[in-house]
């Protein structure tokens, strides 16, 4: 038995035993939203994610089974409603289609059950979707970092480059289905369907298209290393054919040659540099004399002293007036120190009765900005309320009114 034979037997074998051991809560994940991690400490759970068992989308989503085992699982169990048949983009964008359109009818008639399986589904494809961009970038990474390392010819690194570029726009040509003013005007105003396919969705293709970006770059680098590999070795295997032909070769002086190739003469000119002999008695007088013709500066030289910023005076009026917003609203605190802790005073009853020429929103704005500068033991003597409402019925966008402040009992 070879070695790699061996180490792909040892391999798959813990892979294996590994999903036996956690079977159930790998059951669970399938038939739910997320991995239950209640029994799983943290080096089953790392395991797990390393074999690529289990992965996470991204730092807000929770543990959610790899693609390739849901389909695993599907496959055994003959769910051909779960059970991926090929990796098109195009049919799953379908799929969720058709899935939208059940969700909306299940939601308009009431049935909720059939509602939440209907999201658990959405959500299962759209991980399902990004899972296999996922994997696919993963695969071009490992043959970055394999393929082209031990590939010893330089015609086959060029053709897995090819390759790899090739893969690159496949999956270039697959993300750009993803029409998303076709996804919004489906989902409408629903909420769960709008951060789903939506707001999720975005972020995780804006993530695959920062990577494929980065490995076609590093791909267009190493195709002109190669490229630049494969022109010196023909240059050297040139050179070495044409010296075995021509075993009595031997350069011929250009140097000497009154015709000479233009690839000779592409150098710049060599100037000859020149130094005063310091050392010589007899050269001091010709040095005196070339240091009395320098030309003496037209200028007197001025001590330099250190610069500093200039400042206008619009900036000076705009240090000092944010000077005196921010020594008001000191002000404003200590007056609230002054009174009992359950009576609060009100940003804007104060700027009025003490007859401050402040905006209210920039007063607002300089309270607030005061309070959240404070440190966290600071901000707990205060007790902070906000007389806000929302925009609008349809916008929920928060104004602020007005701001309250009191000393926490």
């Amino acid at each position: 038995m070879s070695e790699l034979e061996s180490r792909l037997l040892k391999t798959g074998a813990e892979r294996l035993a590994l999903l036996g051991k956690h079977a159930e809560r790998l059951m669970q994940g399938y038939t739910r939203d997320d991995v239950p991690l209640d029994g799983l400490n943290d080096s089953a759970l790392r395991k797990l994610l390393a074999a690529r068992v289990l992965w996470r989308p991204d730092e807000q989503s929770g543990i959610k089974l790899s693609p390739k085992v849901r389909d695993l699982i599907a496959e055994m169990l003959a769910d051909e409603t779960r059970r991926h048949v090929n990796a098109d983009v195009a049919e799953t964008l379908e799929l969720v289609r058709s899935l939208v359109h059940s969700y909306r009818e299940a939601r308009s008639q009431g049935e909720h059950w059939r509602q939440e399986q209907q999201l658990l589904r959405l959500r299962q494809e759209v991980d399902d979707l990004n899972g296999r961009f996922a994997d696919a970038i993963d695969s071009l990474w490992q043959r970055l970092n394999s393929d082209f390392g031990f590939v010893s010819q330089l015609s086959d690194k060029i053709r897995e480059n090819d390759r790899a570029q090739k893969q690159i726009v496949r999956l270039l040509d697959g993300l750009a289905l993803i029409d998303f003013d076709e996804l919004i005007a489906l989902v409408g105003s629903d909420g769960s369907l709008r951060k789903l396919l939506i707001s999720q969705l975005q972020q995780r293709l804006s993530h695959h298209y920062t990577s494929l970006r980065e490995v076609q770059r590093r791909l267009i680098e190493l195709m002109a290393r190669f490229r630049k590999q494969q022109a010196r070795s023909r240059l050297i295997s040139g050179m070495v054919a044409f010296m075995r032909e021509h075993p009595g070769f031997v350069p011929s002086n250009y140097a000497k040659r009154s015709d000479v190739p233009a690839l000779f003469n592409r150098a710049a000119p060599l100037h000859a540099a020149a130094a005063p002999a310091l050392d010589r008695a007899l050269e001091s007088r010709v040095l005196a004399e070339l240091l009395h013709e320098l030309p003496t500066p037209r200028h007197a030289t001025h001590t330099v002293e250190s610069a500093v910023a200039a400042l206008t005076p619009e900036d000076d009026l705009a240090a000092a007036r944010q000077q005196a917003l921010k020594q008001d609203v000191e002000r404003f605190y200590l007056a609230v120190l002054d009174q009992p802790p359950a009576e609060p005073i009100s940003a804007l009853a104060y700027l009025y009765d003490s007859h401050l020429d402040w905006p209210d929103e920039i007063w607002l704005f300089q309270v607030i900005s005061e309070y959240q500068g404070l440190p966290r033991s600071e901000q707990q003597a205060f007790r902070l309320h906000q007389d806000e409402s929302p925009a609008s019925p349809f916008n929920d966008l928060r104004l602020i009114h007005d701001v309250a402040l009191a000393v926490a009992i």
